[in-house]
């Protein structure tokens, strides 16, 4: 006869196995998206009415903080494993900071962009700034997720629901948080250097 703590482990054992899978595929969904939208932005430069610029001086500072956010949250699911909790959990607040700071930056760079006359839509707007400002805007709507997903880590993190040999939802938390900030710096380097 099965015990409940029986069951209990088994179950978390199935959590487990497909917890990283589905979040593996929804990542990758992700990427053919992004890449889809990079590679109509490609082919829409030999427009004749395509308009070259440079970045805003907001998107370096946000790429900076994205870049600090991920080693924050890798410090914090170190701390986790080696049961330093509040340092932990400190860490894991600052990566929420962080993240709110990057989405703070992108919108300080979309009024960067209006400043020059680039507009998102309307009579002013060009082919090139709709499409930066669109595809940045739709990684901000994923970083956004993410940053409720590090509320969720961080809330559940605090009721001590994370336990070293237990960390799945930590580190789903986490998988998804690096692959935004992975994605952003895709973005960023294919716009500073695709022009």
């Amino acid at each position: 006869m099965i015990t409940e703590e029986k069951l209990q482990e088994e179950l978390l054992v199935a959590r487990r196995k497909a917890a990283k899978p589905m979040l593996w595929v929804s990542m990758i969904s992700m990427v053919m998206f992004f890449a889809g939208l990079t590679s109509a932005y490609v082919i829409s430069m030999r427009r004749d009415d395509w308009v070259e610029f440079e970045l805003p001086q907001a998107f370096y500072v946000s790429t900076f903080l994205i870049v600090l956010s991920s080693i924050t949250l890798h410090l914090s699911q170190y701390f986790i494993n080696t049961n330093k909790r509040q340092l932990s959990l400190i860490l894991g607040v600052l990566t929420f900071l962080l993240g709110v700071g990057f989405i703070w930056q992108q919108y300080v760079g979309f009024n960067q962009l209006k400043s020059v006359g680039l507009f998102f839509t309307g009579p002013e707007s060009t082919v090139s700034t709709s499409f930066i400002i669109g595809i940045t805007f739709l990684h901000v709507l994923h970083l956004l997720a993410g940053v409720i997903v590090l509320l969720v880590v961080i809330y559940n993190h605090f009721k001590y629901k994370y336990k070293p040999n237990d960390l799945l939802g930590f580190e789903l938390g986490a998988i998804f948080w690096h692959f935004v900030d992975i994605l952003w710096i895709y973005l960023f380097f294919f716009f500073s250097f695709i022009k």
